[in-house]
């Protein structure tokens, strides 16, 4: 370890492995070490099943629930957008050629107490039974609105400013409300309506995303890779050996070490390794750091799929905070054996959401009743920490906990915002080709 380095990166989850691997590829030399023996920090896969066990405290099931190691349980499952950031940065940085992914099934929102298929085209649009005849044609004037924008073009802008906020577009379309929650909440990802007193072009923007994704594959606009996200880490991490990075996993750390008010190393108690910049997830910089609120998750075994999908093997429901009369949307999840991610007749549902109460697992409770008869369930509240400064001064770059999100959009806004801070330049979508990530089976 004691050597000299561009780069330290401290914690391998998802977010500290994905700067490991763009800093590498963009000719840092990139040391990369973990207190823990496995990869994935708090974004970790458990496998075998007892592990997940452990984890949460409950006594081991062997193969109860079939073969233990058939499983690996996503501590944080999140679905990739197959047209966003995070396919755009695995295809940039190569790391595709370690991974396979398959499509999701089926995108749902929660209305009324029932859930219903998003439409995300026209011909979907018009077959949904979530919105009247009427309604049905002012949301396809919307979609074709937020296609044909361009915010170069006055033209294209129909007499909407782009500065005008999100709710006053929706008014122009007439859109009721009904429309505009799932509109916001599943199509736009917006996890509360902060939204809609903000310029409409956010909301344009990730509705476009959305029909871009759903567009390359059809059935949803999700990716899930097979075996789970631990997957995603270790593709990073073998990236950053290609181009030089030295990992380092059981290493603990004993303190930063700092001069004058910003890093010049890290010591584990008796080596130090030198470096300019350290990366690293909150665990690793308590001090730098300050908790924003919670989350709680329920991760749940079936033995069924979610009612009223069809019997996806996987899908993502959404409930927007307006329909439970919460302040953040609650987020469900499923993948199936069709991911390699648990045995055969079996299910993993994930229910989350931001805490806004003190009793947490009850606010999961409209997630929970989608679900039918549950066999196992493990809940987790875990502290949500963002850094106290930007870093640049200290040079202690620091990541953002992981959100009650069931995608990765917010993830990628963080590594990004971050890989900005450290180099001074935004990441470069450009050179990323569109044609190198191919879902399996499809």
């Amino acid at each position: 370890m004691d050597d000299t380095y561009d780069v330290i990166v401290m914690g391998t989850g998802l977010k500290e492995c994905i700067l490991s691997g763009m800093l590498s590829v963009s000719g840092k030399k990139v040391l990369h070490l973990d207190r823990n023996a496995y990869y994935g920090g708090e974004s970790a896969s458990l496998t075998p099943l007892d592990q997940v066990y452990q984890h949460f405290g409950k006594p081991v099931v062997g193969d109860k629930y079939g073969r233990g190691r058939d499983w690996n349980v996503d501590l944080i499952p999140k679905f990739l957008m197959a047209n966003g950031q995070l396919v755009k940065l695995l295809i940039h940085t190569g790391v595709t050629r370690y991974l396979e992914f398959k499509s999701v099934d089926g995108s749902y929102v929660y209305k009324g107490g029932k859930i219903y298929k998003v439409p995300a085209d026209e011909k979907e649009a018009l077959a949904s039974s979530l919105m009247g005849i009427f309604e049905k044609r002012r949301f396809k004037n919307f979609l074709q609105f937020v296609q044909d924008f361009d915010i170069n073009d006055p033209k294209t802008w129909k007499g909407v400013e782009p500065t005008v906020p999100a709710k006053q577009l929706y008014e122009k379309f007439g859109l009721d409300a009904n429309t505009q929650d799932f509109t916001g909440h599943a199509l736009a990802l917006f996890r509360n309506d902060k939204y809609m007193t903000e310029p409409c072009t956010q909301l344009v923007k990730k509705c476009r995303l959305y029909s871009d994704s759903l567009a390359r594959y059809g059935k949803s606009p999700y990716l899930y890779p097979l075996y789970g996200l631990g997957e995603l880490p270790q593709g990073f991490a073998r990236l950053s050996a290609i181009y030089g990075g030295t990992y380092m996993l059981d290493k603990p750390i004993d303190h930063i070490v700092m001069e004058d008010g910003h890093v010049v190393g890290v010591s584990d108690g008796k080596d130090t390794a030198k470096c300019s910049i350290v990366v690293c997830d909150p665990t690793y910089a308590k001090d730098r750091c300050k908790k924003v609120g919670q989350v709680v998750r329920a991760i749940c075994i079936l033995n069924h799929p979610i009612e009223n999908t069809k019997d996806a093997q996987s899908v993502q429901i959404i409930i927007p905070q307006n329909q439970v009369n919460r302040n953040d949307d609650i987020y469900v999840c499923m993948v199936s054996s069709a991911h390699n991610v648990c045995a055969k007749n079996y299910y993993l549902a994930i229910v989350a959401t931001t805490v806004e109460t003190n009793n947490p697992e009850a606010e999961l409770q409209p997630g929970l009743d989608l679900l039918g008869p549950i066999e196992e369930k493990f809940v987790s509240v875990v502290d949500l920490f963002v850094p106290s400064d930007d870093g640049k001064e200290s040079k202690i770059f620091i990541s953002k906990s992981y959100d009650a999100t069931t995608h990765f959009e917010t993830t990628c806004d963080d590594v990004l915002d971050i890989f900005k801070r450290i180099t001074g330049e935004d990441f470069d979508f450009s050179k990323v080709k569109h044609t190198d990530v191919e879902a399996v089976g499809e």
